[in-house]
Order: C-alpha cells, then sequence, then structure tokens
C-alpha cells in the first residue's frame, strides 16, 4: 500500500466594496455605526479618532493618501516602478500579472504609521495590496519585496508577488482592518463578494453590533435592564484578564479562522491561535516573525500576573499610557527597579558613547535604562516597523550559547561576544538560572526519554503558561506519539481551549480508545473541536464508526466543509478541501480542487503527493509516476517521498527499481522503520536472507520493543531453515511478550 493523504493543518466584490445590508428581521443586534456612539462617548471617540484603528483603511484620496506620488519611481527586478497622479487619481506602473509593467489606479489607502500601503482592485472580487510602499516615517517610498524578502526576487508566477494570494487583501488583511467583514468567498466560481459596515476598525469591531445598546440608553434610567451588560454584545469591564486579552486575539495573533468573525466567549469558535512554537518563533518563545503580540504576551509572567491591555495602552488611542519607564513602575517599585543598582547602565547625560545595535538601531547613553530596551526588545517587521517583543522576559545571554536564541544584552551590543554578556550577568546577578522551556523543547527534538519528562513536567505544572503547557502537548504529540497516548487523553478534558484544541489535533486515531476518545468530543460545545474531530473521523473508515454517532457526525462533517470552502481561496486551504473530497469518496470533486490548488500555488509540491496517490487508486499509473518524479526532482531529501515512489514501482513489479530507492529512502529517513521492513521483504524475495536480517535488525535498533519486527525476524529464519537463530528468536519473543497471541506455535518451535 502506498503511504495515506497528506494535510496541511488549518491554519465577488461588488465595484464599489458597499457596505454590509443592515437590514435584518431577526432579533438580532445589529451594527449601527460610529456616529451613534459620539454623543454619549465623546472622550473616547476623540482618543480613537486618529489612531491605528481608524486609519486601519481609506477611501485613496488627497486627505487620505501619505505617500509622494508626484512623478515618484522605485527600481527593482531590473524594472523603473513608478508613482504619480492623474485627474486626481492615484496610479502605480510596476509588474503585474503578466509579469510586464502595467497601470493601476490606487483605490484604498492601508494603515498610515509607520508605513502605508496601497490597494488595487482586481478581476472576481479582489483587492491586491501594492508593494510600492510609502515609509511615513522617514518618507521615502521602498519595495516591500527588499524588506521582507531580501535574498530573493519576486517574479510575477511567485505565491508571494503582489498580485497573487499571498497578498490578497480579502483573505490575508481585510478582517481585521475592518469592521464587521465578511469575506463573501464563493469556492465554485473563485470569486469573492466582501461586505463591510465600516471601512476601518470602528467602536462596534470591539463592543460588537451596538443597536441594542442604543435602545438601552433610550429607556429612562429607571427602566433600564442592568443585567443585560447595557445591551452590549460584548462584555469589556468587570471582566478578567484572560477574558481581556481574548477581546483581541482574532488580529492580535497569527492565527487560522474557520468562519467569518462572530463575537463569541469562546476564542476557539472562530479563531485558532498559533502557538509560541514553529516557524514564526524562537526554540525559546521569543518572536522570530511577526506574531501580532498574542503568541508573545500570554506566556509571559505579566499575563499570568492578570496584566492586560489596556494597563500599558490606551486602547481606543492605541498608544501607550506612557513613553518612559512609568509604564512600567505602575507595578514594579521604582526605588528597586528604576536604579543603576538594577539596570546596571549609564543615564542620559551622563559621558559615554552610543551603539548600534545588530538591527542598525542607535542607542544614545540612558537608552539602557529603559525597562523595554531590555525586557521587550524590538525588531522590524515590513521593513520599517519596529515592535517589542511582548513576552516581557529577562536576557539570557546563556540561553543564546546553549540554545542559539537571540538575547538583549548582544542585540544592542552588536560587537561584543556571547561570553563577554554571560560574564556580565553573572557578575551583577550571580551565576544561578531558572529552568525555561526553550531547553526543554530542544531536547523533545531529539526524542529522548529526558526530553519526554520535561514536556509532560511542563504540561502538567500550572505554573507555566496554559499556551506554553499545550505546546508541551503539541510537542508529545509530535515526537512522542505512541508514549505519549495516555497525556494527550488527560489534555482532551482541560477547561483550556489551548490545551484541549491542540490535544486532539496531534493525537492519532490508531485504536478503539483513541477513536472512542475523538467520537466522545464530536458534540463539543466549541466550533473548532468538533472541526478537528470531523478532521481525523473523516479519514476513518465509516464502517467503524457506530452508528449512534452517524447523525452528529454527519453535521460536524458539513461544519468541517464550510470551514474548508472558507479557507479554500487559499491553495492550502484547496488542498485540505481536496482532502475531504477524496476521503469521502468523491474523486473527481477532489482531482478538481488538487489541481486547482496547484494552479494557485505551483511551489506547494505536497500537493503532487495526494494527486499521485489519487491517481494510483484509479489505476492512472502514468500519471502517479510523472508526479511522484516531478515532486521528488523538487524535494529529493524527501525520505518519506523517496519511500512512497519505492512502493509505487513494487505496485508495478518494476522490483530492482523499487529496491534502489528503498534503500535510498533509508538512507534520507534513517528512523523510519516501514522503510526497513521493506527492504528487509524485498531482500527475502530476491532470496538474500542475510541482508534481510540485517535490514530487520536495524528496525529493531530503532524500535527494540516491535512485537511486529520479531516476528517477522522468526519467519524469515523459519522459512530458510535457520535452526539455531529460530531458537533464539523464539526464546527472545517469548521473553520480551510472554502474552503474545501466538505462544503456542513459538513455543513450539522451541521444541523441535
Amino acid at each position: 500500500m502506498m503511504v495515506a493523504i497528506v494535510t496541511i493543518p488549518l491554519y465577488l466584490f461588488m465595484r464599489t466594496y458597499g457596505s454590509n445590508n443592515l437590514a435584518d428581521a431577526s432579533n438580532e443586534a445589529q451594527y449601527v455605526g460610529k456616529e451613534t456612539c459620539i454623543e454619549c462617548h465623546l472622550n473616547e471617540y476623540n482618543d480613537w479618532k486618529g489612531s491605528d484603528h481608524d486609519k486601519a483603511m481609506e477611501h485613496a484620496n488627497d486627505s487620505t493618501v501619505l505617500g509622494d506620488f508626484n512623478n515618484q519611481s522605485i527600481e527593482y527586478n531590473g524594472m523603473t516602478h513608478k508613482l504619480y497622479k492623474r485627474d486626481g487619481r492615484f496610479f502605480a506602473l510596476t509588474d503585474g500579472e503578466s509579469g510586464e509593467l502595467e497601470e493601476y489606479e490606487i483605490k484604498y489607502t492601508f494603515g498610515y504609521y509607520p508605513l502605508q500601503q496601497y490597494l488595487v482592485e482586481f478581476d472576481r472580487g479582489r483587492l491586491q495590496t501594492l508593494p510600492l510602499t510609502w515609509d511615513s516615517k522617514d518618507n521615502k517610498w521602498y519595495h516591500m519585496a527588499t524588506a521582507v524578502y531580501p535574498d530573493e526576487i519576486i517574479e510575477h508566477t511567485n505565491w508571494l508577488h503582489w498580485t497573487n494570494q499571498a497578498q490578497n487583501w480579502n483573505g490575508m488583511c481585510a478582517d481585521c482592518h475592518s469592521t464587521n467583514l465578511i469575506k463573501g468567498y464563493d469556492v465554485e466560481t473563485d470569486t469573492y463578494h466582501t461586505t463591510w459596515s465600516e471601512i476601518d476598525v470602528s467602536c462596534e469591531a470591539c463592543h460588537g453590533p451596538a443597536s441594542k445598546h442604543l435602545e438601552w440608553a433610550a429607556k429612562a434610567e429607571y427602566a433600564r435592564d442592568d443585567n443585560n451588560n447595557m445591551g452590549l454584545v460584548v462584555k469589556t469591564s468587570g471582566i478578567d484578564n484572560k477574558e481581556y486579552v481574548d477581546l483581541c486575539v482574532r488580529c492580535h495573533t497569527r492565527r487560522g479562522s474557520v468562519s467569518d468573525f462572530k463575537h463569541s466567549a469562546d476564542i476557539y469558535n472562530h479563531t485558532i491561535p498559533n502557538l509560541p512554537n514553529g516557524e514564526d518563533y524562537h526554540i525559546d518563545g521569543q518572536i522570530l516573525d511577526e506574531d501580532y503580540v498574542y503568541g508573545s504576551f500570554t506566556q509571559s509572567k505579566m499575563y499570568m500576573r492578570d496584566v492586560q491591555c489596556n494597563d500599558c495602552h490606551n486602547v481606543h488611542s492605541t498608544k501607550r499610557l506612557f513613553e518612559d519607564n512609568r509604564l512600567c513602575t505602575q507595578c514594579h517599585r521604582a526605588d528597586d527597579y528604576d536604579t543603576y543598582q538594577h539596570t546596571f547602565h549609564k543615564s542620559a547625560g551622563e559621558e559615554g558613547e552610543a551603539v548600534i545595535a545588530d538591527d542598525g538601531v542607535r542607542f544614545e547613553v540612558g537608552e539602557g535604562t529603559r525597562c523595554i530596551n531590555c525586557h521587550a526588545p524590538a525588531q522590524f517587521y515590513m521593513g520599517v516597523d519596529y515592535r517589542n517583543d511582548h513576552s516581557f522576559r529577562i536576557p539570557r545571554p546563556d540561553l543564546t550559547k546553549e540554545l542559539g536564541t537571540p538575547n538583549a544584552c548582544n542585540q544592542c551590543h552588536a560587537n561584543e561576544s556571547v561570553d563577554w554578556a554571560i560574564d556580565y550577568v553573572n557578575k551583577w546577578h550571580g551565576i544561578g538560572r531558572p529552568a525555561q522551556y526553550g531547553t526543554a523543547f530542544k531536547e523533545a527534538e531529539s526524542g529522548s526519554q529526558e526530553g519526554y519528562e520535561q514536556l509532560v513536567h511542563i504540561y502538567k505544572d500550572e505554573v507555566y503558561p496554559e499556551i506554553i503547557r499545550a505546546t508541551a502537548i503539541r510537542l508529545l504529540g509530535m515526537h512522542y506519539q505512541t508514549k505519549s497516548k495516555d497525556v494527550l487523553y488527560e489534555a482532551l478534558t482541560s477547561f483550556n481551549g489551548h490545551i484541549r484544541y491542540n490535544a486532539l489535533q496531534n493525537l492519532q486515531i490508531d485504536d478503539e480508545k483513541s477513536l472512542n476518545m475523538v467520537l466522545g468530543m464530536i458534540n463539543d460545545q466549541t466550533k473548532a473541536i468538533r472541526i478537528e474531530c470531523a478532521t481525523k473521523l473523516n479519514a476513518i473508515n465509516q464502517d467503524q464508526i457506530p452508528a449512534k454517532y452517524r447523525k452528529q457526525l454527519k453535521k460536524i462533517k458539513n461544519e468541517y466543509r464550510e470551514a474548508l470552502e472558507y479557507s479554500s481561496d487559499f491553495p492550502t486551504g484547496k488542498f485540505n478541501l481536496a482532502n475531504f473530497y477524496y476521503n469521502d469518496k468523491q474523486i473527481k470533486k477532489a482531482e478538481e480542487f488538487y489541481k486547482k490548488a496547484l494552479k494557485q500555488d505551483e511551489e506547494l509540491h505536497a500537493i503532487k503527493i495526494n494527486l499521485a496517490l489519487l491517481y494510483n487508486s484509479q489505476g492512472e499509473y502514468k500519471k502517479t509516476e510523472l508526479l511522484l518524479k516531478d515532486y521528488l526532482k523538487h524535494n529529493p531529501k524527501d525520505g518519506n517521498t523517496t519511500f512512497t515512489y519505492a512502493l509505487y514501482l513494487s505496485e508495478q513489479k518494476r522490483y530492482d527499481e523499487s529496491l534502489k530507492y528503498l534503500l535510498k529512502a533509508s538512507e534520507l529517513a534513517p528512523g523510519n522503520t516501514r522503510i526497513l521492513y521493506n527492504i528487509a521483504m524485498m531482500y527475502d524475495f530476491y532470496e538474500k536472507p542475510s541482508e534481510a536480517e540485517k535490514y530487520l535488525n536495524k528496525a529493531l535498533n530503532v524500535e527494540p520493543d516491535s512485537e511486529s519486527f520479531y516476528i517477522a525476524l522468526l519467519n524469515l529464519h523459519v522459512k530458510h531453515n535457520q535452526k539455531a537463530k529460530t531458537k533464539n528468536t523464539a526464546k527472545t519473543i517469548l521473553q520480551k511478550f510472554p502474552n503474545i497471541n501466538d505462544k503456542e506455535q513459538i513455543e513450539a518451535l522451541l521444541n523441535q
């Protein structure tokens, strides 16, 4: 059998891009607009006016466009890109979908400081984000690709090109820059009809639709119901810090979405936040790529001690409450922490020299005393956007030496060594350091017992933030799937959404108990949990599903399909939708969406594996082989797919070629025991028992407790009449597996 389908985890506009139709006969609260708030909430409105939220998106005109369109030009990729005005409208001449220079009119501004981007209207309801970007801090143009992808030239065929899906406003940006955004993607026609109630991030984006609140406010004071949150959908006061921070999560985190946003007490009804682990983070949880704050802040001691967003920020103006250390001395005693005995840095005005940090930022004498520079170091995103890491950690140059992670000391003092920083930290604070979860996460990558024990400890110890405990669960599922089953089962009962969801996502259904655990969650109150159950159960033979679950399973499969369709404007979404159809035996639909996904992103080579498996199941062997070979051409070091190709060749009875690729696969993926087993069986087929025995022993070295490999070794010895080896292997099996099913037959071999 060839290997199973690969899945990538979740993560027509009207020409005027008009507002949502607010007429609704239902009794639900409706969006009524910011103008209805001004009369009673003038101070909050004045704070909001001119804020990042207010200017998140605007129609392009002389009052909103900050960029210099007075016949400016930028050189990129051997082309001269131009920006200019004509008849009061704004235009850009840049490389389009054809790769040639084309003229585009700018319809909308996107953001304003420290950079402003511009949106262009395309067919099928798309808005695309121009790479020609205005640096509103230094008042100059730059090409976004040079800042974000400095080591590659982004051609028009690349998925990252501004005309393609990676820079599509409707799916990538819109829901966080406008209020009541409905993406309106039609999967069948591949078109958008995206709408909003307000073009920017206005009052109701955070407080929810306010029509019921207006009704409440219009009543005489004695007639108001005091138990209905003043008629507001969202409660923003009298809540704990978790509830408060969760209000911001949908926009201030890297995440997946299962639907258009609807205000809900449980974020997993609409959003699946990325954990502080993987390609966007360093192994110790520091930000590597943009994380939009949530993933870093929720792992911080501040969050664990009930600090919330509005303790440091005016949530209406989005500005910090203070730009100096008063921001921190609201809670931390100034006479302990805002002193030389804590910072060990000179104050402003003292003699000394500025330092140039590793990102080119100049720090003057005195800036080393600012709390955020040591405990929330910043880095540039999108070229000019200098943002702070919100995990608020102690600088750890010792972890830099152990894990290769950054530390604030060497980021600022870029010309000094890590040992230099370690020596100073030891001098000032002694040599003791607390344990840090990054060391456990790094150890877990080796698959060692120590790594396993450390992950279990982190998960079980409530001193750790819940998002870090969830990360430990994720890594247990990734690196210790069999060993960690009971821990994953326990985590499925957690009240915390991060822990429960990641336990479910990383649990494999490979026996009756794991199947029953997943079936037991299909009535969960949380949408993302139900969808993840459907994801797993869709790949299970439906005859294995007890009749009592089938009605609900059908319901959640529809939810799953709807979530896949919602995200299928992206190639990975089309890919997963194709997988859904494949597992649902809708082969033609599966083929259609595999092809659509590959057409949209020809660099998403994993699609070729799944499409090859589809063709193989339909007996279209020539197409199967072409796709597998093309995949391996682009990914020659993928041992598991090399193994898949070897199995295909074996099915075609091309055994010599199959063995060649099996041996190559074993070199590329030495820990894959299925490859070693298949090599052994192939050598047995060629009547080379000594080679077969060698590879079975290699498999047992990797999995010393594998009953099936021992039985295969025993059968090999029996087949080739190797009596002494037969008895030795039989004896070992009986010692290791005293309750083995074929015990009597194995004992008989000992007595021959």
